[in-house]
């Protein structure tokens, strides 16, 4: 029996590198499930495993290590809820831009109230701030001064002028990281100025994936000069809310999590309760504004008029 870690995933096969640095091309044990999880693949890159050698030399995997997070899409699979992406993910940084083009905030919101019901810590890296202008810019230190003050690490970059790259660095030092954000916010060549070793395409893997050509999630973990790892695949683009209970999304908003036991009935969930502690702390500008009206858009859902426009930003 070998110990090793998933660091490429075809659907059907894995590539899994042992402790020893060699690296096994594996298969899952025929009636190898996990509990629990009902998802299209028992298996992803991120997962630490236990492998028998064949006489083949090729592997079969197992058993597989308890997750610490994983991440997961919808499935493409209508008999199956999800796919998962990846998982034991250190950080994800959601790479956003003011403008050029514009990152809706109720995408950002989303993908951050996704990240912490999973449990990966994320950093929002603001990039192409060398184009913004005056208004722009004020709208930018807005947008750092909020999140920051939720606890969230905030970076201002900028691949043309190599702003602030050696900062993403030192966060994803020693560290396994995903990149995510919408088309043409510049994932692929901020990843590439990182580490000029990669070559990765995040961009077209994504496009190709949203043009329906991918039936399956390929995912690869690269190794970073510098150390630590960066999971590539095209999934992260799809990161979406999965069976969280409408009367939890609130936690998943720590502004929101902090004063909820200040609010006058235990079950509050800040709509219309009376004495309401996150409805008091938007009055008084404690809580931003947008957030409250993006938690509202996740709360309500599909009966919110006007949802998915609002939710999704435009393609």
């Amino acid at each position: 029996m070998e110990k090793g870690l998933v660091i490429k995933s075809t659907g059907s096969w894995y590539s899994v590198k042992l402790n020893n640095g060699k690296i096994v091309p594996c298969r899952i044990k025929g009636k190898f499930r996990l509990k629990g999880i009902e998802t299209t693949n028992p298996v992803t890159v991120g997962d630490f495993v236990s492998i028998e050698i064949q006489e083949d030399k090729q592997g079969m995997i197992v058993d597989i290590d308890t997750r610490k997070n994983y991440i997961i899409r919808k499935s493409v699979n209508l008999s199956k809820k999800a796919h998962i992406i990846a998982s034991n993910i250190d950080l994800a940084f959601l790479v956003v831009t003011v403008n050029y083009p514009k990152t809706y905030l109720n995408f950002i919101d989303r993908f951050l109230v996704t990240a912490e019901a999973y449990h990966i810590p994320t950093t929002l890296v603001f990039n192409k701030i060398d184009l913004l202008k005056e208004k722009e810019l004020e709208e930018l230190d807005f947008l750092i001064e909020t999140y920051s003050k939720i606890g969230y690490s905030c970076i201002k970059t900028s691949v043309e002028k190599n702003i602030n790259i050696e900062e993403v660095k030192r966060e994803m030092k020693g560290k396994t990281s995903v990149f995510s954000g919408n088309s043409g916010v510049g994932k692929s060549s901020l990843i590439n100025l990182i580490d000029n070793s990669l070559g990765i395409k995040t961009s077209d893997i994504s496009d190709s994936h949203n043009q329906g050509k991918h039936t399956t999630t390929f995912a690869e973990m690269h190794e970073l000069k510098f150390g630590g790892h960066i999971i590539d695949t095209p999934g992260i683009k799809g990161i979406g809310i999965i069976d969280i209970e409408q009367e939890v999304i609130h936690h998943y908003f720590p502004e929101m999590r902090n004063l909820m036991n200040d609010c006058k009935f235990n079950n509050c969930v800040h709509v219309k309760e009376p004495k309401c502690a996150i409805k008091k702390a938007v009055e008084e500008d404690e809580i931003a504004e947008f957030r409250y009206q993006n938690y509202l858009n996740l709360y309500y859902g599909d009966e919110n008029p006007g949802f998915r426009e609002s939710l999704y930003a435009p393609k």
